[in-house]
């Protein structure tokens, strides 16, 4: 039996969408949206715009905290 795919994000992450900084909120497989792309889907508050908006995890990356990373957490960091 394969390994069932984990998520990238979890419940508070702070992530970067569009150039926005947001908190991740939900996150559910593909099959209990109503979005037909294959994999994670994720509920994030941006708290520029005060709303909580639905991506996909192609469309997330993660908020990295002042610090210069090496190559290796660069390809860590990297959307699929």
């Amino acid at each position: 039996m394969p390994k069932k795919p984990k998520p990238i994000f979890q419940f508070s992450n702070v992530v970067v969408v569009n150039g926005s900084v947001g908190s991740i909120l939900k996150t559910w497989d593909h099959t209990n949206s109503k979005h037909q792309e294959k994999g994670f889907y994720y509920e994030v508050y941006i708290r520029e715009f005060n709303t909580i908006i639905e991506y996909h995890e192609k469309q997330i990356q993660h908020f990295v905290y002042s610090k210069t990373l090496s190559k290796k957490e660069e390809s860590y960091y990297e959307p699929f």
